[in-house]
């Protein structure tokens, strides 16, 4: 019998019925409160945590002189680059969504404003990442790191002038080569005032090499990655941004260079500066790869710029850098014991707070070497009996006798990564299984793994149960094949995000939390741009030689097809010549003229940097003042062939 019209609009809307019913439901993309298991996780933290003694509140609040009336810096155009007042709310017992021991930790970080440690040192603390700090020398000021950005340099000084009396810079000292620690050199002196022999810029030997090493030749990878790791798009908040370990966050102004004036080379090495006699410790190779701490004579107070600081710091930060070697660190720390530690009345750093009496300032320099010994050499324990990483990662756990301090605590760097940088300084990423010598990428992997699981509704199934069950690392596991396999899945997307949001309110590590729950941001809202930890200024600074080596970097030979030239770059304002040499493999520069180029290009540094960073069109650049000679067809095919500065990339999806 053939049904009538009347059945079959009936039996059609009784399908439309149960396909709407069928549907899943639009994903909550919302942030969400702490869960059951994460309230109870974080009990159980606050319950290990050690005695308080209500010495390191003490220590953060000693010798407050005052802060700004207005707690927001601005740059020229207005636009505000810093909020002091944006961690406000930091104040009275955890909320479930922060781990206790790390709001402890802000509660110290959250005060801003300039602090006298010492008869003639001061630290401008709260107005970046970092602290300036303040040595009052014969005519002028000394300043140890000038912070990130033009902005909050200038806004430290001026309140360092405003409340202690107006001075000019007489000295610039650099601990090391981050950009946290030099970026604002612009803010409190000028480059002619260097020039002049008025100010000296103090650094660690090989700074400008490593400065560009990390801020230009890795700067496009970097950038991305840090956003992740200093929380940038997270809104400070309970259930966002908690700061980042050693300070509360990375301000947003201009980063600047001013190249240094003097070199420090090796330990024991003394100066003069300004009337007040300092000696150095190089310690290049613990946190940073070129860096020195500073012992003030005459107030015998250590300036360990971020060789010690109130957290564990990074054997390898997330964002990426050179690993660093543990053991060296610990051996640096064990050094400065030796020689400072029984004639330092305070230990001052360029993050967190001081610590004051001189058998606390050896308890905590012997604490940390204690600290980073145990992680080298327990690592290296596990590893020498075929311990792989992710496994010598589960079973490490500090002692006791060192989780007793607070300083120790991972803040910032942790045990979990930490030990497998140590594996890593030593062999490298691959854990000798062949398994892993050469796998699939991770969306095809992704694709294969989810298929024989059974599909993404059965892996979601799967992730649902671990996420009631409260175990969210086997959930963002499970989710994150899901979403490799297919990034459109919205199911997968959120519930990965809301696996990632709970694991960021655990965690102890300020920069593991930003990192779980910038994560959670870009699932739900995607991705909405990065900072950068280089700038024009900075590249301006970085010598010729580096800056044509960063350039080959972005060169892809395929673009030439296999073609070999040579270009001569000449900047007569500088005296300088660059021959680059193209292989047709690979771009080499020199810095001398190569016989018989196939084109010249004469200007100004300024224009060649506008043509290999800024990609700006080469009539353009001739306009005002770049002069080309020879093949113009050659030297555009070159150009062509470099790519434009890295922009954003994704992370958590193909």
């Amino acid at each position: 019998m053939f049904p009538t019209a009347r059945r079959i609009a009936a039996f059609v809307s009784l399908l439309a019925a149960s396909t709407a019913l069928a549907a899943p439901a639009a994903p909550n993309l919302s942030s969400k409160p702490a869960s059951p298991a994460t309230i109870a996780a974080q009990k159980a933290a606050a319950a290990a945590l050690p005695a308080e003694d209500g010495r390191d509140g003490e220590f953060a609040a000693h010798g407050f002189l005052g802060t700004r009336e207005d707690p927001v810096i601005r740059n020229k155009d207005g636009k505000p680059v810093w909020n002091m007042a944006a961690y406000d709310f930091v104040s009275g017992d955890a909320p479930a969504t922060v781990n206790p021991s790390l709001w402890r930790e802000m509660t110290n970080l959250n005060r801003h404003g300039l602090f006298q440690v010492a008869e003639g040192i001061w630290q401008v603390r709260g107005f970046d990442l970092s602290n300036m700090t303040v040595i009052r020398g014969a005519t002028g000021w000394i300043l140890v790191d000038p912070l990130t950005t033009r902005e909050t340099a200038a806004a430290a000084l001026e309140l360092v002038n405003q409340k202690l009396g107006a001075r000019p810079v007489s000295a610039v000292i650099y601990s090391h080569s981050h950009a946290d620690h030099f970026g604002g050199a612009r803010g409190v002196v000028s480059e002619e005032e260097v020039k002049a022999g008025k100010v000296a810029i103090i650094a660690p030997d090989r700074f400008m090499e490593e400065t560009s090493s990390e801020s230009v030749m890795a700067g496009g990878a970097m950038s991305r990655r840090a956003n992740y790791q200093f929380g940038a798009g997270l809104t400070p908040g309970p259930q966002g941004q908690m700061g980042g370990g050693i300070g509360m966050a990375v301000s947003g102004g201009e980063i600047t260079l001013i190249a240094p004036t003097d070199t420090i080379t090796h330990t024991g090495e003394t100066r003069t500066v300004d009337g007040v006699p300092l000696e150095f410790q190089i310690v290049s190779g613990s946190e940073a790869p070129s860096e020195l701490n500073v012992y003030i004579v005459p107030q015998k107070v250590f300036l360990s710029a971020e060789m010690s600081t109130c957290s564990l710091h990074n054997v390898l930060t997330p964002r990426g850098a050179k690993v660093r070697d543990a053991h060296a660190w610990a051996g640096f720390l064990d050094e400065a014991l030796r020689l400072y530690g029984s004639r330092s009345d305070a230990d001052i750093s360029s993050h967190c707070w001081p610590i004051f009496g001189q058998d606390r300032v050896a308890h905590m320099l012997a604490s940390q070497r204690d600290n980073y010994r145990y992680l080298h050499d327990q690592t290296v324990r596990l590893m020498n009996r075929g311990e792989t990483p992710v496994e010598i990662a589960e079973q490490l756990r500090q002692p006791p006798a060192l989780s007793a301090d607070w300083f120790n605590h991972g803040y910032y760097g942790t045990y979990s990564h930490n030990s497998k940088a140590v594996y890593q300084f030593y062999l490298g990423w691959y854990d000798a299984n062949p398994a892993n010598l050469n796998p699939l990428p991770p969306a095809e992997r992704a694709k294969k793994a989810v298929a024989a699981m059974g599909g993404t509704r059965k892996v979601i199934t799967l992730a649902r149960k671990a996420m009631a069950a409260g175990d969210y690392r086997w959930a963002s596991d499970l989710l994150n094949q899901a979403v490799f396999a297919d990034p459109a899945d919205k199911q997968a997307r959120a519930m990965l995000a809301d696996s990632y949001e709970q694991q960021g309110y655990q965690a102890e590590s300020a920069i593991w939390r930003n990192q779980f729950l910038t994560a959670a941001r870009e699932l739900r809202q995607g991705y909405a741009g990065t900072f950068a930890t280089g700038s024009a200024d900075m590249i301006a600074a970085v010598p010729t030689r580096l800056l044509l080596d960063s350039a080959a970097t972005r060169f892809d030979p395929a673009k030439l097809a296999g073609r070999t030239m040579a270009i001569n770059i000449v900047m007569p304002e500088r005296k300088e010549v660059a021959g680059i040499e193209l292989t047709g493999t690979t771009m080499l520069a020199r810095m001398e003229a190569i016989p018989s180029p196939a084109a010249t290009i004469t200007g100004p540094r300024q224009l060649v940097l506008g043509l290999l960073f800024m990609k700006m069109p080469l009539d353009r650049l001739e306009a005002v003042g770049l002069k080309i000679d020879g093949d113009r067809t050659a030297l555009q095919a070159w150009l062509d062939a470099i790519d434009p500065m890295p922009a954003g990339f994704n992370i958590i999806e193909p």
